[in-house]
């Protein structure tokens, strides 16, 4: 074989070679492709909880829960001994009365007894007037025919002057007593009333505090103090968890959030369960720039950040707790 032809042949053999070099790598890198485990994001189911607290300060006088108990809307949940609020009542309640019988007293005007007694005081000075003004028209003849000295006529008119001013002074206790107190005395005493009855309302408020009840179905998920124990105004007594209205919540890198939205649907499972479950999304919201997850400037890309995915079961779920893991895998 010549030369020629020797060259030809190698050039074919490897021509050949790497053509099936080329096919070998291209099927390696479509069946590590197809093969691809898919990527496992672990989230955990949250519930909605309320705590219970009051606005009063007290000691613990009974638990009328404890973690674990199923509770309904309504249900006692802690008493709560305040004898400071209690004594604060009687203080309310003493004012309103007090009050109350003032109020009374502007609306009702003077007693009867008070009435007839300024009437017939009245009736003293008219009686005492017109015996006066006799007097005087007697003295004032004599002393026009010269029986009397002027000074005596003088005495006489200004027991008459007394007796009128005696007469409008009796007038006007009279009057002031048949007529009760003035619409303003009424109106500011009234006013007084609706303070007092203001205070109790408050007071009583508070003494709705020291007994504590579920606002909500749930499930007592943690109790604080102790039987006996103090609290402070707005301290919380025990923790609530509404199992009624659980979701999961993920951690999800922004490159994994392709076909992930709001409103969109979702399978995850819930290994503790054994089951999967349908969820929709119904809350995205990113972590931060502190919670990156991967830099990649680098290499010319950009930092992959993190988002909390939120997701609600669209039927109900046995058996589920807050807590529990729940995996949504990605292809």
């Amino acid at each position: 074989m010549s030369d020629k032809a020797k060259k030809q042949h190698n050039n074919i053999l490897l021509a050949v070679a790497g053509f099936s070099i080329v096919v070998i790598i291209v099927a390696l890198i479509g069946f590590l492709a197809l093969n691809r485990d898919p990527d496992i994001i672990q989230g955990q189911m949250e519930v909605e909880e309320y705590r219970v607290s009051s606005k009063v300060p007290g000691r613990i006088l009974e638990l009328r829960a404890k973690e674990g108990d199923i509770v309904h809307k309504g249900d006692v949940l802690a008493i709560i001994d305040a004898p400071e609020v209690k004594a604060k009542k009687v203080q309310a309640e003493s004012a309103h009365n007090a009050a109350s019988a003032l109020h009374e007293m502007a609306d009702n005007g003077a007693r009867e007894e008070t009435i007839r007694g300024a009437y017939e005081l009245l009736q003293q000075a008219k009686a005492a007037n017109d015996v006066a003004r006799k007097t005087y028209e007697r003295v004032n003849n004599l002393y026009n025919e010269g029986v009397v000295t002027a000074q005596r006529r003088d005495e006489a008119l200004a027991a008459v002057e007394v007796t009128d001013a005696q007469v409008k002074a009796a007038q006007s206790q009279y009057d002031l007593a048949r007529n009760g107190a003035r619409q303003e005395e009424r109106k500011a005493s009234s006013a007084q009333v609706s303070q007092a009855n203001g205070a109790v309302m408050e007071v009583n408020s508070y003494i709705n505090e020291t007994v504590q009840v579920a606002q909500m179905d749930g499930e007592v998920s943690e109790v604080y103090p102790k039987l006996g124990e103090l609290v402070g105004t707005g301290s919380p007594i025990m923790t609530v968890s509404m199992l009624d209205d659980q979701w999961a919540t993920f951690n999800i890198r922004e490159d994994q959030l392709k076909g992930v939205r709001v409103g969109t649907e979702i399978t995850v499972l819930i290994p503790a369960l054994e089951k999967e479950v349908k969820m929709k999304v119904f809350y995205m919201k990113d972590k931060g720039s502190f919670a990156v997850w991967k830099a990649t400037k680098a290499s010319g890309q950009y930092d992959q950040k993190s988002f909390e995915v939120r997701a609600r079961p669209l039927e109900k779920v046995e058996g589920v707790r807050p807590g529990m893991s729940v995996i949504l895998k990605k292809e």
